[in-house]
Parts: C-alpha cells; sequence; structure tokens
C-alpha cells in the first residue's frame, strides 16, 4: 500500500514538474526499476510461505528503513520522483538526508531489497535483487550524475 500511494505522489511531482519544463533523462530505462520492485514483491510472496516467522530485529531495521525512505520523500517534496526528471533552474537539494549523502534513497531502497527478505530466510531473493538492483543503481547513477552536473557546476 505505501508503495502505491508513494508511486501516485511521485505521477502527482512528475507532472507538475513537466509542466514547469522539467526534462526526463532514461525514460526508456524506467520500466526496468518497475520490473525490478515488481518482481521483488512477487518472488517475497512466492518464495516465503505465510507460516514463516519474521526475525523481529530484521523488521525493525526494515522499518527504519521506511522511516528513512519518508525523510528523503519528504526533503524532496515537491522534486520527489521515481523518475530521472531535472528542472534546469531548480536548485540542488542540501537539506535532510541530502546534507550528508547525494543519492540517500538509493542506499535506503538497497538496504531494503536485502533486509526485508532476510528477515523472512529468503537469501536466495534478497542476494538475487540485490544484484539487479545494484547493476541498475549503477547505470542510474552515472546517469543522474550527468543531467546533474550542469546545476553542480553553477
Amino acid at each position: 500500500m505505501q508503495r502505491l500511494l508513494e508511486l501516485a505522489h511521485a505521477r502527482s511531482n512528475t507532472a507538475r514538474l513537466r509542466r514547469l519544463g522539467a526534462v526526463e533523462a532514461d525514460a526508456g530505462g524506467y520500466p526496468l526499476y518497475v520490473l525490478l520492485h515488481a518482481g521483488w514483491l512477487i518472488s517475497l510472496a512466492l518464495f516465503v510461505p505465510a507460516e514463516t516467522q519474521p526475525d523481529w530485529l530484521l523488521i525493525g531495521l526494515f522499518a527504519l528503513l521506511q522511516l528513512g525512505r519518508i525523510w528523503v520523500i519528504v526533503s524532496l517534496g515537491r522534486y520527489w520522483t521515481t523518475r530521472i526528471i531535472t528542472l534546469p533552474d531548480a536548485p540542488l537539494m542540501q537539506t535532510g538526508p541530502f546534507r550528508y549523502l547525494r543519492h540517500p534513497n538509493y542506499l535506503l531502497v538497497a538496504a531494503e531489497i536485502a533486509v526485508l527478505p532476510l528477515a523472512f530466510g529468503a537469501v536466495a531473493v534478497a542476494a538475487t535483487f540485490s544484484a539487479l538492483n545494484l547493476a541498475l543503481l549503477a547505470r542510474r547513477i552515472r546517469i543522474e550524475e550527468r543531467v546533474l552536473a550542469p546545476r553542480r557546476a553553477a
């Protein structure tokens, strides 16, 4: 449910940013991220037996990761999307977790992808989707850094 609410919020922000002249980079790659996240959630449903008792420490860690992602979303506010969208005249974020990291959301999502399956003993799901996510993130961060470079130099 949380992911669906986030997608609706991101879609609204994306539409507004486009009306303001924002440009999307790597629109063709976006379905890969959707496929990865959908596959991860489906794999959890398929490979974690319903009677599996969770590791509550890892569930607690997952909850903290959710709070971290909420911090990112709130910090980016009207600029938060799930796509690589840039509004050339908008300032780069220097508040919230962006004071400490360039890409805090990617770190948090990478941790989520590993932690939630591990909380249910699904080591193969954690390893497989972590590796796939790492490959996609390497690509995405390169693209995002290239797109943001002119604004960093300003």
